[in-house]
């Protein structure tokens, strides 16, 4: 059974005399925090794990050059469980690109734990794709187990 996620704090009602925003303990005016465009929306933790932004990218932007076929897939099969590895190899060139792919920061999601999803976007041209990424903890390692593209 999936463990169910906690429930986003609500916001305190403000005081009815100004001013009209939130103190810590010492005074300092505090807001909550945002990420992205949805002002509700948490902003990621920083841990060791692979949900280092700049990691992250990395991993995508080696496996956009793969799909649009700047770099052998042998350079990232350590990343990959075997079964995705087969897949990218199988798949060969998917993004048609007139330049290098260069891919934007990743938007993470944790549905689990021991899973990360991720997608990026893949700009190469005058048409840009889509790259969504599943790593799955195996062990110690994370591995992609899946990958797609549009």
């Amino acid at each position: 059974m999936p463990k169910p996620v906690p429930l986003p704090r609500l916001a305190s009602v403000p005081p009815a005399d100004p001013p009209y925003d939130e103190r810590d303990g010492g005074g300092r005016i505090t807001r909550p925090g945002t990420y992205g465009a949805l002002a509700l929306a948490p902003v990621p933790r920083r841990t060791g794990t692979p949900t280092d932004e700049r990691r992250l990218r990395g991993l995508g932007q080696a496996l956009a050059e793969v799909l649009a076929g700047r770099r052998p897939p042998e350079t990232v099969a350590g990343r990959l469980t075997e079964r995705a590895y087969r897949e990218l190899v199988r798949a060969g060139k998917m993004i048609d690109a007139e330049r290098p792919p260069l891919t934007g920061l990743p938007h993470v999601q944790r549905p689990r734990d021991g899973a990360i999803e991720m997608c990026l976007l893949v700009h190469c041209g005058p048409r840009s794709h889509v790259l969504a990424v599943r790593l799955e903890r195996q062990g110690v390692q994370w591995l992609v187990t899946e990958f797609e593209t549009a």
